[in-house]
């Protein structure tokens, strides 16, 4: 069995979100677990909401509830959002249930008996006004190396250098703009530099990564040192060391546990499907791949980070160290990242208010649409400004009058004319080259999609579309209609055409789900072509043997979202249209936007504000 693990980056459970997150992480991911699904892959595909950190400690003051209060609603809004924009998770969870706990403590452990978490004496930042402790992501300033201004204090994006907040010119807090206060204090520290032969060897043999990615995680490995994995909050996993377990203010860093995730996920998801070792089929199983999404500002974290804790975990660094639990666990087959989504040249932010939310773009336009536009227009390998004139451009002229107008003139001809899909007669050259250029799009197409080269994949069946619909316009079937002697050749035409909209709409399914399961409903076709994920509330009961301390109660309920995909008819290969299938008059599939909304924007985020 090919066996495809599809990791998501884990949104933060600080706010809903917007259409910046989705393109970088949601609509990418998904499209590729449902083309891997269609060519007959095993594919397990697993997330859920971030919810430790001080991005929710911040926002939980500002909202005035406790930051559990405030995890449980985000968490809720999240999944009905990202549910409502059709991604197809296997599981997506939360990073407070029992068994995220758990997994990250093993975890931890294993690292530490192997003497890859080292203890040392290392600055802090802390807020003056609050004596909280400000996480390095929250501390921007000139970067010490290349001297580029709004550097943070983990990294600087212009230059790529690991930093730490103290080594920054001029520091200042994200949250307030006051200068941070350093102290001394006591942390735990993943020891990159034993792993860095390990970690070296492991990227220098990817070949396949997008260059950006890939560059940017070689340059990585020049400046290579232990780096913090435990803070000085009170909200986290709490550290399964004796003498740390019972501390209130030490915690696990919320990027030691969220890359985490990706294993605890896969563990929730395989005690919920009934079989609680089905997780191995994809973490022991040295022929399965996983593919990992995010934007780009999440790159160090995935091909350094963790790869570096499972190399550690797994007793592979330069100190050795025992197997553990879990096992020999498989490192990323590939990180795929995305640039940044942005709206008049400013990265989309909800604390700056440069935002979109993806609830309100769902509940105006669906949720096709706005894949269209990630898939079509969106961040793959640059930074892409969303506009809403762009925005209205590419759904009236490609999605509606070039796709849904195809699609509607075509089955209208053949329901007003036939009843149903017409039975063809000799095929003409014309004829043979339309169907020639839309079979051979299956290996076009699908080796972008295999490569997540998203919008070149979509582009090319786009191509499709305007090829048939130059076809109908060159052989005028609604001619042939008038004329009783041409009836044999309007119904090949109208088969032929009616043979390439289910060619494309096979091609289109990844990206446009919910519309493929209504074209494939107009040709006459009945059942589920293209899944949609579910949200179930499930209660937080794993029987989890923990080896630390803190770990949640048990019998708190939740939602997730889940999915029966392999009751999907979807296949990447050609869907024959049958001759006979009696067709109904259509319905419009695509509707067009007002072309005022691209000059004004919708009320909720209009032009100009």
């Amino acid at each position: 069995m090919n066996n495809v693990l599809v990791s998501v980056a884990w949104p933060y459970a600080n706010g809903p979100r917007h259409i910046g997150h989705v393109a970088g992480f949601g609509v990418p991911s998904d499209v590729f677990a449902r083309y891997q699904r269609m060519i007959g892959a095993n594919v397990l595909m697993i997330s859920g909401t971030d919810e430790h950190g001080t991005p929710l400690l911040v926002q939980a003051d500002k909202e005035g509830v406790s930051v559990k209060e405030l995890a449980d609603r985000y968490n809720r809004q999240i999944v009905n959002d990202l549910a409502g924009l059709g991604l197809s998770y296997d599981l997506f969870t939360r990073t407070t249930t029992r068994n995220h706990y758990a997994v990250v403590q093993e975890l931890f452990r294993g690292l530490y008996d192997n003497g890859y978490m080292i203890k040392q004496t290392t600055f802090g930042a802390i807020s003056p006004s609050t004596g909280r402790t400000l996480p390095d992501r929250y501390i921007e300033g000139e970067c010490p190396i290349c001297h580029a201004q709004g550097a943070r204090g983990d990294q600087c994006d212009n230059c790529g250098n690991q930093l730490d907040p103290a080594d920054l010119i001029n520091p200042v807090s994200k949250i307030n703009g006051e200068t941070p206060k350093f102290i001394e204090t006591e942390h735990f520290l993943l020891d990159l530099s034993a792993l860095a032969d390990a970690l070296g060897q492991w990227l220098k043999d990817r070949k396949d990564w997008r260059p950006n990615v890939l560059k940017f995680s070689l340059n990585l490995l020049e400046d290579l040192r232990p780096r913090a994995m435990s803070r000085d909050i009170d909200w986290g996993i709490p550290i399964p060391v004796e003498g740390w377990e019972e501390k209130p203010t030490k915690k696990l860093y919320v990027w030691f546990d969220a890359v985490i995730g990706y294993l605890s996920a896969s563990i929730e998801w395989a005690y919920r499907s009934g079989d609680p070792e089905a997780w191995k089929q994809w973490w022991t199983n040295s022929a399965a791949r996983s593919y990992y999404f995010m934007g780009k500002d999440n790159i160090t974290f995935h091909s350094q980070i963790w790869p570096a804790e499972l190399l550690g975990y797994q007793g592979k660094g330069s100190k050795g160290g025992e197997v553990h639990t879990y096992g020999e666990l498989n490192l990323p087959t590939e990180v795929v990242s995305s640039e940044f989504l942005t709206m008049s040249g400013s990265k989309f932010s909800s604390s700056k208010g440069v935002v979109i939310y993806v609830k309100d773009f769902l509940a105006d336009f669906g949720p096709d649409p706005l894949r269209y536009f990630i898939a079509v227009a969106g961040p793959e390998n640059n930074d892409t400004d969303f506009t809403w004139d762009e925005f209205v451009r590419r759904v009236n002229n490609e999605l509606a009058n070039g796709w849904g107008n195809l699609i509607n003139r075509t089955v209208s001809m053949a329901h007003k004319n036939f009843g149903a899909v017409p039975t063809p007669g000799q095929l003409y050259d014309a004829d043979r080259e339309l169907l020639a250029k839309a079979e051979a799009a299956f290996d076009i197409v699908g080796e972008a999609l295999a490569h997540s080269r998203f919008k070149q994949g979509i582009t090319h069946a786009m191509s499709i579309v305007g090829d048939a619909n130059a076809y109908i316009a060159e052989m005028e079937p609604w001619k042939l209609a008038k004329d009783e002697t041409q009836r044999e050749r309007l119904a090949t035409v109208l088969w032929t055409a009616l043979q390439v909209v289910s060619d494309v709409n096979v091609l289109l399914t990844p990206y446009l789900p919910h519309i493929a399961q209504d074209v494939f409903t107009t040709l006459g076709f009945t059942g589920v072509w293209a899944a949609k994920p579910q949200v179930v509330e499930v209660t937080d009961d794993m029987p989890v043997e923990p080896i630390g301390v803190g770990v949640p109660a048990a019998g708190q309920s939740y939602p997730v979202i889940m999915g029966d995909y392999a009751e999907q008819q979807a296949k990447w290969q050609r869907l024959d249209v049958v001759p006979g299938t009696v067709l109904e008059k259509p319905k419009p599939l695509i509707a067009k936007l007002d072309p005022e909304l691209g000059e004004t924007g919708p009320s909720w985020a209009p032009v100009g504000s």
